[in-house]
């Protein structure tokens, strides 16, 4: 993975999460992980490795709980989104999502015959899209949107 670059308002919201988080630790390992990444985000330096799979998860926590909007409002979350899809988490998330869009667009001018979505557990589902002559199956859970069948 090359370096991310954050903009100003993504770097603001990242070092505030990653400074709440630093200061509710005790001394470990973990703390000067944090310390390592503020300093990459004070510089305004690429994140890359082992600070950008933290930041990766502390954005993900963060918005996940609904704190980045809790607290920062939704122009911080968007800037908190923005940031969190330049990480390897929002970045598999996206290339995913565009994977199925691209299953979907082969179904574009057909009538729907049907659409069926299934809970298939713990925030897991599937979507069935069935038209004439092709049925595509989508899942959604927490690691994103995959096509898991297509007939034709």
């Amino acid at each position: 993975m090359t370096a991310v670059l954050l903009k100003p308002d993504e770097l603001e919201v990242a070092r505030a999460e990653v400074e709440a988080v630093r200061d509710a630790l005790g001394q470990g390992d973990y703390r000067d992980l944090l310390d390592d990444l503020l300093g990459t985000l004070a510089e305004g330096y690429g994140i890359e490795g082992r600070h950008a799979e933290a930041l990766d998860r502390l954005l993900t926590l963060a918005l996940q709980s609904g704190r980045v909007r809790a607290l920062y409002g939704p122009g911080g979350e968007q800037a908190a989104l923005r940031a969190f899809r330049k990480l390897p988490t929002g970045a598999d998330l996206t290339q995913t999502t565009t994977a199925v869009n691209d299953a979907l667009a082969a179904l574009d001018g057909r009538p729907i015959d049907r659409l069926a979505l299934k809970a298939v557990g713990p925030a897991a589902f599937t979507l069935a899209v069935a038209t004439d002559g092709a049925e595509l199956t989508i899942r959604l859970d927490r690691q994103g949107a995959r096509v898991t069948s297509v007939e034709a």
